[in-house]
């Protein structure tokens, strides 16, 4: 009767230490998913920031350049912006398949794998 009792006990106490690692391993898939979502979120504005200052540089300087082709530097910076109000009709009429679609796919493959 006692090695029953034994048995039982060192059973509840193996459970326990089984949910307790358990436990501690989802603590951790979740602390290594939150990191690793952040880390790439962070490197992501990084380039974004980066990004965006090379692409207004360069839309400034062709500004200039058309400009300057054309004999009046406004000109330049007017055409710039016409071809961006194109592209921008562009994306608001494709931003379900091009922009929503893929960024929200890129999210859930980040958070599951």
């Amino acid at each position: 009767m006692e090695s029953q009792i034994n048995n039982i006990e060192a059973l509840f106490v193996n459970a326990s230490g089984y949910l307790e690692t358990r436990l501690d391993l989802m603590k951790l898939k979740a602390i290594d998913k939150t990191s690793e979502t952040l880390s790439s979120l962070a490197a992501g504005l990084v380039l974004i920031v980066v990004g965006f200052s090379i692409f207004t540089l360069v839309n400034i300087g062709a500004a200039i350049l058309i400009g300057g082709t054309l004999g009046e530097l406004s000109y330049g910076f007017f055409i710039v912006a016409g071809f961006y109000f194109i592209v921008g009709i562009v994306l608001f009429l494709l931003k379900d398949k091009w922009l929503k679609l893929p960024i929200q796919n890129s999210i859930v493959n980040k958070l599951h794998n």
